[in-house]
C-alpha cells in the first residue's frame, strides 16, 4: 500500500477525516481538514520534483503539513526528504516528499503535530 493510501487509513481511523478532493483540475490534490474548526492541517498533492528542486521530472506524492515552530520547521528542512512547504507559507508549512525516504511512523507523528498545530 502506498503511503497516500496508508496515510488516508490514519486519519479516517484517528480523527474521522474523510480526503477532500477540491479540485477538478488537480483530482489527486487531497485536504485534510479539520471536521470542526474546517482548517486544513495536511494537504497531498503529486508534484514534478523539479518543483521541489530535485533535478527530475518525474512525479511524487508529498504532503504538506503545519508545523507552527519555526525552529523546528528549520531543523526539518535540514533532512533528507523534507523541503520548504510547496504552494503554502514557508514560515508555517514543510513538504515531506512521499516516496519512502522518510519512514511512515515520522509522517505520521508529524500529521498528529499538523492537527493540534491546527486546532487554535
Amino acid at each position: 500500500m502506498k503511503y497516500r493510501e496508508k496515510i488516508y487509513k490514519y486519519v479516517k481511523t484517528k480523527y474521522s477525516t474523510v480526503p477532500e478532493f477540491l479540485w477538478a483540475k488537480f483530482p489527486n490534490y487531497a485536504v485534510l481538514r479539520h471536521s470542526k474548526n474546517k482548517k486544513w492541517y495536511g494537504l497531498i498533492m503529486n508534484v514534478q520534483k523539479n518543483k521541489l528542486g530535485i533535478k527530475s521530472m518525474e512525479k511524487s506524492d508529498i504532503i504538506n503539513l503545519k508545523i507552527g515552530d519555526l525552529n523546528y520547521l528549520c531543523s526539518l528542512v535540514r533532512n533528507s526528504g523534507f523541503f520548504e512547504a510547496y504552494h503554502m507559507c514557508k514560515k508555517n508549512w514543510v513538504t515531506i516528499i512521499l516516496d519512502g525516504t522518510v519512514p511512515l511512523n515520522t509522517i505520521l507523528k508529524l500529521i498528529d503535530l499538523s492537527y493540534v498545530t491546527t486546532l487554535k
